[in-house]
């Protein structure tokens, strides 16, 4: 699937990959982040961090009646108040991907999957 703009020079189609990319960029450039879970569920308790290559295995972008959803797995740091760092995730998301690809995104739910205590 993709999502289809119209503009007046014509049609533009994006890949859900491509939104699951740039949302998952925007996300862990934010503070409190450690980094991308993948969305299947935790093996022995253990979340594992995805490089900036694999960002769609840990964002999920649905299309419901011309609305865009996006699903986000993340692992905060240890320390951080999690209800804050997700509502920047939130924010940041949105901001970015309306100023790049001009898409309203009518909901980022988030999903924490881990806590990593970093070392000092």
């Amino acid at each position: 699937m993709s999502i289809e703009l119209q503009t007046k020079f014509g049609q533009i189609d994006i890949s859900n990959d491509v939104i699951a990319t740039i949302a998952g960029g925007a996300a862990v450039d934010c503070y409190g982040i450690v980094g991308m879970a993948s969305k299947k569920q935790l093996k022995d308790g253990i979340a594992e961090i995805l490089r900036r290559e694999n960002f769609t295995k840990g964002v999920i972008v649905r299309q419901e009646n011309d609305e865009v959803h996006i699903d986000m797995f993340i692992i905060v740091s240890y320390g951080t108040k999690i209800s804050e760092v997700a509502h920047n995730v939130q924010s940041k998301v949105k901001y970015t991907l309306d100023k790049t690809v001009g898409l309203a995104v009518e909901s980022v739910n988030i999903f924490v999957q881990g806590v990593r205590v970093t070392n000092p």
